[in-house]
């Protein structure tokens, strides 16, 4: 054997092999056979959109493939995403299904909410009177104001010196 080849023998020795890559474990989506019957609805809230979808049950709610508890672990959340339960009586009458992106937690417990209060009202229209007066219905328009040229932020000037 040659130098060269000896050399190239003993690097392929050396060096080890590649550890297996762990297959990446996907989050099955809902099954679509079993939100077939489901009421479905958008809801909107600063940068997060949630699709919702609405089906009798039991009351258990899964957001993006997760319990309510673990996914919204701040109570006041859970409370907001529940109002509109609370206002029609409807409480334990339900499945959520919703799958919400873009936002943080605040955000997105806002479009769930406002996604399931579009599905109840889909689903039963008499219940619409309630969610109305309640003001779940209407999309919360605030978003955040944008930066704007020489200021530090949307508001935020430099400090003013008089001398």
């Amino acid at each position: 054997m040659t130098e060269a080849k000896k050399t190239a023998t003993a690097a392929k020795a050396t060096k080890k092999a590649a550890p297996a890559k762990k297959a990446a474990v996907k989050k099955a989506a809902p099954a679509i056979a079993k939100l077939s019957n489901a009421t479905y609805a958008t809801g909107k809230r600063k940068d997060s959109v949630a699709r919702v979808y609405l089906m009798p049950g039991k009351g258990n709610i899964i957001v993006n493939d997760t319990p309510i508890n673990e996914y919204f672990r701040r109570p006041v959340l859970q409370m907001i995403i529940a109002q509109p339960f609370d206002v029609t009586k409807r409480a334990g009458a339900y499945d959520i299904v919703a799958m919400v992106a873009g936002g943080g937690l605040s955000g997105q417990a806002g479009a769930v909410k406002h996604g399931i209060s579009k599905a109840l009202e889909k689903a039963e229209p008499e219940l619409r009177k309630a969610l109305k007066a309640a003001g779940f219905l209407t999309r919360d328009s605030r978003v955040v104001e944008r930066k704007h040229y020489g200021v530090r932020k949307a508001r935020r000037s430099t400090q003013f010196s008089k001398r």
